[in-house]
């Protein structure tokens, strides 16, 4: 009998929720922290933008400002005719450093994703909203609207700015 009430503490002990690692969005942070978190954001993409302008001036096809904080390859991307809420797309990209080296081998791929409903890069939403049919652009993407200071757990690391070649299909 003992044992099965040990077996069955050490089961429920299992199933406990674990607090996470870090707090919440809008948790616990003090208004100092806060502050810290604002301007390290703020000097971040100030020292990003430079990087990206000066690596745009290094090559030979040109990239335009979007009103996000995002770079195209298409200067009339957005004078497009832009999507509303509730319509679908489907689309692919893949993402690259800036050494131009693919970090992943297969594509994210999306099939009929409804705008307004999205869970996706916002500059990758943004761009699609203005986007022919088969058409394909390049974003130069800032880690604030990348995967920012956590990155993907994955090949992304923490405040790495992108490369996304992005195709509406």
């Amino acid at each position: 009998m003992r044992k099965l009430i040990l077996i069955f503490s050490v089961i429920l002990m299992g199933c406990v929720e674990h607090a996470p690692s870090h707090p919440p969005v809008g948790g616990m942070f003090s208004e100092k922290e806060l502050a810290i978190s604002k301007n390290r954001t703020k000097n971040l993409n100030i020292i990003e933008r430079e990087q990206i302008e000066d690596w745009i001036k290094n090559q030979e096809e040109e990239f335009f400002p979007m009103t996000m904080n995002y770079w195209v390859n298409n200067k009339e991307l957005s004078s497009q005719k832009r999507k509303s809420n509730g319509e679908a797309v489907s689309y692919q990209y893949d993402i690259y450093d800036f050494d131009k080296v693919k970090l992943y081998e297969t594509p994210k791929k999306n099939i009929n994703a409804v705008f307004g409903r999205f869970e996706e890069l916002k500059p990758v939403e943004d761009a699609l909203r203005y986007m022919e049919h088969n058409q394909e652009v390049t974003l130069l993407v800032p880690s604030s609207l990348g995967f920012g200071t956590y990155g993907d757990n994955g090949k992304i690391p923490s405040d790495m700015p992108l490369m996304i070649k992005l195709r509406l299909l």
